[in-house]
């Protein structure tokens, strides 16, 4: 029986490794603008997003925005956004437009339970767009 990995490979599938943090979050390594970071993958996050004290770090445009964006425990918060930012998982690449927000609550927890801060999440419009396939078993995400 062929590997699920071999099959990936043959469909040109991207494989990035992540790590399952003390939160059984998902931790994954991404580039934005060529800059790495630390962010969580986030099947239930509809945007990919960073927050605010990235910008600096990442190169960011950012531009104001009147949608406000909700998550697990925070309604309500104030965003910006930014178009077509190069963002590079592995080595898959694309574009997308990141929502940003404070990730403070995020990262309050993370810290809270010994994990290192994110600057970001990615969601499922890179999910999407990567048509994503996620080993949790042997922890890699997929990506074509």
């Amino acid at each position: 029986m062929e590997k699920l990995q071999e099959i990936l490979k043959k469909e040109k599938y991207k494989k990035i490794k992540f790590k399952i943090i003390k939160t059984q979050h998902l931790l994954i390594k991404a580039k934005i603008n060529g800059l790495k970071g630390n962010f969580i993958l986030d099947t239930g996050a509809s945007n990919s997003c960073i927050g605010f004290e990235t910008i600096a770090l990442f190169q960011i445009d950012a531009k104001e925005s009147k949608t406000k964006a909700s998550g697990a425990g925070a309604t309500g918060m104030m965003t910006q956004t930014s178009s077509q930012t190069k963002i590079q998982l592995g080595t898959w690449k694309t574009k997308v437009d990141l929502v940003i927000f404070d990730l403070s609550h995020v990262n309050e927890a993370l810290i809270q339970y010994k994990s290192k801060p994110v600057h970001g999440i990615i969601g499922a419009d890179i999910l999407l767009e990567g048509k994503a396939i996620i080993d949790y078993y042997n922890h890699y995400l997929y990506l074509q």
